[in-house]
């Protein structure tokens, strides 16, 4: 670790005006925690978008979230482990897996956003012919691989593809993805588990909630 640097000191000020201002008010809440342990009832795929807050749209506190955060918000289809490699382990499955079968949340919510870089990418990825490993980001583009039948699915039936509505159908993708998984499905068979899908404009602030009944993205 000869290469770390110093902790950045507008860091390290930003902690200390959270310990002093913040912590007070939460402190009773982090010291139950610390002593009982997690049991939110929410799991949240979001994207790492840096304008995306998931608790904060939420109004979630300590304890309520059990968040996790990758490119593009999307859910892989299952994959057997590998047993003699970790190459092709998906963060995303692990943390499913932790979510739904340790923590036993009740709720997974697939969370998409507007003006997403993921989802540019993948379109100006497969609009030039390219594959994943061909893209300026071939780490990047390999994941976005992921979201390529959404891209094809619509460039058959649209001329122009609008990207929001590309990121929605993503998030759609994902939660067919979800079922994939075994202990998902077997959860949300028994009315245990129950999957969400929502898009979250952060200009205006609005709240796009999927609609299986009619395959739409409503007002929240």
């Amino acid at each position: 670790m000869t290469e770390t640097r110093p902790f950045p000191p507008a860091l390290a000020q930003a902690y200390r005006n959270w310990k002093q201002n913040s912590f007070p008010v939460q402190a009773e809440a982090f010291s139950k925690l610390a002593r009982d342990g997690q049991a939110p009832d929410f799991m949240v795929i979001s994207c790492c978008d840096s304008r995306v807050l998931p608790t904060d749209i939420f109004c979630a506190g300590p304890g309520d979230m059990f968040v996790h955060r990758n490119i593009a918000n999307l859910v892989p289809p299952y994959a057997t482990p590998c047993k003699d490699s970790c190459n092709d382990t998906h963060g995303t499955s692990a943390a499913l897996e932790y979510g739904v079968r340790a923590l036993k949340v009740s709720h997974v919510l697939v969370l998409g956003h507007t003006q997403c870089g993921g989802v540019q990418g993948c379109h100006d990825m497969c609009k030039s012919g390219k594959t994943g490993v061909e893209f300026d980001l071939p780490l990047v583009g390999a994941w976005l691989e992921l979201m390529r039948p959404v891209y094809d699915q619509m460039a058959d039936k649209y001329e122009t593809i609008d990207l929001d509505e590309m990121g929605r159908r993503s998030v759609v993708h994902s939660l067919n993805n979800l079922l994939t998984f075994s202990f998902i499905a077997e959860e949300v068979a028994t009315g245990v588990l129950s999957l969400h899908g929502a898009w979250h404009d952060f200009r205006t602030g609005t709240l796009l909630i999927y609609n299986p009944d009619t395959d739409s993205f409503e007002k929240a």
